[in-house]
């Protein structure tokens, strides 16, 4: 599928040029899958297949990724970047964090590790970083990991290897969501800011998924590696919000997004493809107005499940553990305005909503441990950290 370069114009003269949201897609709306498939009732807490134990609080965590003895790392959005021994339960600060731009959306994101990291002990973290002229935008970082005898530790020689291009304005739509994939490359979801039209203009890398060499530098066999500039990282576009990508068993990229009003998505991601965000979703602007759907624009990749009322996703993991063997190959999702883990079942390049199930709060986070138990982290102040096992 072709990009569609510099098209503000263009949609402006569709009418299809929305009129900024100021509140952000993660906020309580209406809580969306499409009208050809009926999301199933949130299971009740004393039907749940599960326990879920609190094992620790945080102060608006983000995100979080499992060290290879056992331990946690836990960003908070204030710009903290917590080591919980979970045997011990003690928490420490990891210092040498980047300054964040916080506020909004904004502020402190994802981290994950090198896939070398038992030898290397390289960090990526992500996290939205101040502009000129009250401007903002995501950037990328890598640095060494230093843990301390205590628990304590730094990130060391730390160096910025990506930039959404270009800062805008506002606090919303950072995306940053940050993945290695089976080719070792390093992928970043990177949102369109809350500006609609540059998630189809290929001189900016916004709306986009973004695909990288672990240095920072662009592989060579990129889709529009022969455009040059910043159009050369480009893996896919015409994405508006994406807070979660993973890989399948199979190596295939998955990505959730954020819909405007209704029509969130989860996609898989295809090398070159556009799809087709502000031109085409199968949610509404929230000014009430309507956007093509889909199905209007065959040219665009459409999402394999459309959720209307929203879920507001967040976070996105595949399950490969056997504590749950009934969920093996499954993913799942946190839901943030629908108070859930959402999981998802797959057939081939088909998926559907198979489950929901009622956490009660906001769900930031979710993770698979190294013993195969789910790991939710709630969103907010005060959030919980929970572990899920099997009932007895």
């Amino acid at each position: 599928m072709t990009p569609l370069s510099h098209r503000a114009p263009l949609l402006l003269a569709m009418g299809l040029l929305p009129i900024l949201a100021t509140t952000a897609c993660s906020a309580a709306g209406p809580d969306t899958t499409t009208a050809a498939q009926a999301a199933p009732a949130a299971t009740s807490t004393d039907q749940r297949p599960f326990t879920a134990a609190e094992v620790s609080r945080f102060d608006q965590p983000w995100a979080m990724t499992f060290l290879p003895d056992g331990s946690l790392l836990v960003t908070e959005k204030r710009g903290k970047l917590q080591h919980l021994d979970l045997a011990s339960g003690q928490k420490h600060e990891i210092t040498g964090v980047p300054k964040v731009a916080y506020g909004g959306q904004g502020g402190f994101g994802d981290v994950i590790l090198h896939p070398d990291f038992a030898r290397n002990n390289v960090v990526y973290v992500s996290y939205a970083e101040e502009g000129t002229l009250d401007t903002r935008g995501a950037a990328v970082a890598r640095a060494t990991l230093a843990l301390n005898a205590d628990g304590g530790g730094a990130l060391k020689d730390l160096k910025v290897i990506w930039r959404q291009t270009p800062k805008v304005s506002g606090q919303g739509h950072y995306g940053h969501r940050l993945a290695f994939g089976p080719d070792g490359k390093l992928w970043i979801s990177s949102s369109e800011r809350q500006k609609f039209d540059p998630a189809q203009d290929m001189s900016g890398n916004l709306g986009k998924i973004i695909r990288l060499n672990d240095d920072g530098s662009v592989p060579a066999d990129n889709p529009f590696a022969s455009q040059g500039g910043v159009a050369a990282q480009v893996w896919s576009l015409g994405h508006r919000n994406v807070l979660g990508i993973a890989f399948d068993a199979n190596g295939k990229l998955w990505a959730q997004e954020m819909g405007p009003a209704g029509g969130d998505e989860l996609n898989l991601i295809q090398r070159g493809a556009n799809y087709g965000y502000p031109i085409v979703s199968n949610g509404d602007h929230y000014d009430g107005r309507p956007i093509p759907d889909h199905d209007t624009r065959p040219e665009f990749a459409a999402p394999k499940v459309t959720w209307n009322p929203v879920i507001s996703p967040a976070g996105l993991m595949f399950y490969n553990g056997t504590l749950f063997p009934q969920w093996k190959g499954s993913a799942f999702i946190g839901g943030l305005s629908s108070t859930s883990l959402v999981r998802v079942a797959f057939d081939g390049e088909n998926a559907r909503e198979a489950e929901r199930f009622n956490m009660g709060e906001r769900i930031r986070e979710v993770e698979q441990g190294p013993d195969g138990a789910l790991w939710l982290l709630e969103d907010g102040s005060k959030a919980r950290l929970l572990k899920l096992t099997p009932k007895a």
